[in-house]
Formats: C-alpha cells, sequence, structure tokens
C-alpha cells in the first residue's frame, strides 16, 4: 500500500499532471469500479457517485490507519439530455465527435474526498460549457486516426490536438481536462492537505 497521506483514485494521466500542479506529494490507486449509470440516473448525480464511489473503493482498501486523504474525480460529456462516455472504437469516436461538433456542450466533473479515519466523505459537482466548431468527416476520421481520442469522453481531448475544435469554454478550463483545480484545491484543504499558495 502507499505510504503518501494523499491518494488520487485514478489511473488518469492528465488528472495526475493536474494534481501535480498544485505541487503536492501522492499516491495514484485505480479504483477499478464499473462506470455504468443506473436506469434513469441525471447525468449530475452520475458524475458525483462514480467519483465518490472511486474514492470510497480506494480508502477502503488502503484501511482506516494511518489516516489518508483519498480524492476520486469523473467527467462526463454531456449533450441535450444523453451521457457520452468513452468511445468503444474509433467508429464510435467519430460518431461521438459528431454529434458534439457545431454544437455547445456540458462537461460535468464530479469531486469527492473520502478521509480513510473517519469514513467522512465530500463530493461535488463542477460544470463547464464547451462549444466545438462544426468538422467534416475527413478532418474528425484524421483526428480519431491519431489515437487521441480513444480513452477521452466525448472522445476529444482539451489539452491535446482536439483543442482545434474548441471555440469556446464557460467555466473551469481544468474541469475540461479532467479535474477542476480551484475546487478540488478547496476540498482537500477542508480536509486537512497543506496545500501551497498559488
Amino acid at each position: 500500500m502507499p505510504t503518501s497521506s494523499l491518494i488520487l483514485a485514478s489511473g488518469s494521466p492528465r488528472r495526475r499532471d493536474l494534481l501535480s500542479s498544485l505541487e503536492l506529494s501522492f499516491a495514484t490507486v485505480p479504483a477499478e469500479i464499473a462506470e455504468v449509470a443506473l436506469p434513469g440516473e441525471p447525468p449530475r448525480e452520475l458524475a458525483e457517485r462514480l467519483a465518490r464511489e472511486k474514492a470510497e473503493a480506494v480508502a477502503a482498501r488502503v484501511g482506516r490507519t494511518p489516516r489518508r486523504v483519498v480524492l476520486g474525480s469523473d467527467t462526463i460529456v454531456v449533450i441535450g439530455e444523453e451521457v457520452l462516455g468513452k468511445p468503444r472504437n474509433p467508429e464510435h469516436a467519430v460518431a461521438l465527435l459528431r454529434k458534439l461538433t457545431g454544437r455547445t456542450h456540458l462537461v460535468m466533473t464530479g469531486i469527492a474526498v473520502v478521509e480513510s479515519d473517519t469514513g467522512r466523505t465530500r463530493s461535488r459537482v463542477v460544470e463547464s460549457r464547451v462549444t466545438l466548431r462544426g468538422a467534416d468527416e475527413r478532418e474528425l476520421r484524421d483526428y480519431v486516426a491519431s489515437g487521441e481520442s480513444l480513452d477521452k469522453a466525448g472522445a476529444y481531448a482539451a489539452q491535446g490536438e482536439g483543442r482545434r475544435f474548441i471555440t469556446g469554454i464557460e467555466g473551469s478550463e481544468t474541469n475540461v481536462i479532467g479535474l477542476p483545480l480551484e475546487e478540488t484545491r478547496a476540498m482537500l484543504r477542508e480536509a486537512g492537505v497543506e496545500i501551497p499558495e498559488p
């Protein structure tokens, strides 16, 4: 088990890089839970529940002592009432991008912080609006062929080549990448994590 007092319940390189930008020492332990919506579950509740379940699963695995603070996060893309997950394959990635280009969609990230010694859990959802420009089929297929989109909700990466499709972001940009830093910083401080001033 990791010895760090802060644990990121994720294997995502993007979340690891974002959390590292806060100049914190932490370990990463992927939660390995089923990321499946419950029947009729609204998108915000889905994102918050999955983040909470990830953090709780890892907190249970590391045990009550020594005390650890576990951070879980889950990002979903919502267009209309539809939740777009990660693409199953390149064809599915192109289909997801077709739904998003030329339109505005929501990116919701659930964040949960669990204190392993008491089980105390804090959670919230941060929402951003993202507008993508129109794009033709060839451009979408060329982008998907780069491989960047295949492990991203909505099939694009705001911090990578997918940025060229984005014409506007309202709200937290780090939320769109996978971890809203301002809100994460505040929640970790509430749990007693010492964070250097930016």
